[in-house]
C-alpha cells in the first residue's frame, strides 16, 4: 500500500544487493530510496545498521560466522581460528581469488546449534573443524 512503501526497505535492499553480486552501492541505495518515495539517508541508515548488507565488493561465498554469547561459550573462537588459517584471511577480510569473505555477525538465532555460521541463506550448526572443512571444500 502506498502508505506503506517505505516498510519494503530491508526487502527492496537485499534484492538490489542480490542482483548486484552481493553489494550494495550509494546509487543503488538512492534508487531505492527514489522508487520507495524516502529520504536517501533513510536508506544508508539500515544498509549501514544491518550486518546482512554489504557496501563494498565480497566473496561468492560471504561466511558470516556468530562470535556472540552461546557461539563464543560453545567454540566459535576455535572456528574463527581454523577458518581463518584455513582461508589465509581475518574476519572482514576476502580472499584474493574472490572465494571468501569472512564475516563476524551477531547472533543469527541458531544458539541451540552453537557454534554456528551462515552462507547465503544456509545455517551450518554445530561446527567442529572437520566439518568447517567439509562445508567449505563442498562448495562450488
Amino acid at each position: 500500500p502506498e502508505q506503506w512503501r517505505q516498510s519494503a526497505v530491508m526487502a527492496a535492499l537485499r534484492i538490489v544487493q542480490d542482483a548486484n553480486g552481493g553489494y550494495l552501492t550509494e546509487a543503488l541505495m538512492d534508487q531505492v530510496a527514489a522508487y520507495l518515495d524516502m529520504p536517501a539517508i533513510a536508506v544508508y541508515e539500515v544498509a549501514t545498521f544491518y550486518s546482512m548488507y554489504e557496501l563494498k565488493p565480497v566473496g561468492r561465498h560471504k561466511v558470516c560466522v556468530c562470535t556472540n554469547v552461546s557461539c563464543m561459550v560453545n567454540g566459535s573462537d576455535k572456528i574463527v581460528d581454523h577458518m581463518e588459517q584455513k582461508l589465509g584471511i581475518k574476519l572482514g577480510e576476502t580472499t584474493e581469488d574472490g572465494r571468501y569473505t569472512l564475516k563476524e555477525v551477531e547472533c543469527l538465532g541458531a544458539c541451540g546449534g552453537a557454534p554456528m555460521f551462515q552462507i547465503g541463506t544456509k545455517y551450518y550448526e554445530n561446527l567442529t573443524p572437520e566439518l568447517v572443512d567439509s562445508i567449505l571444500d563442498g562448495l562450488e
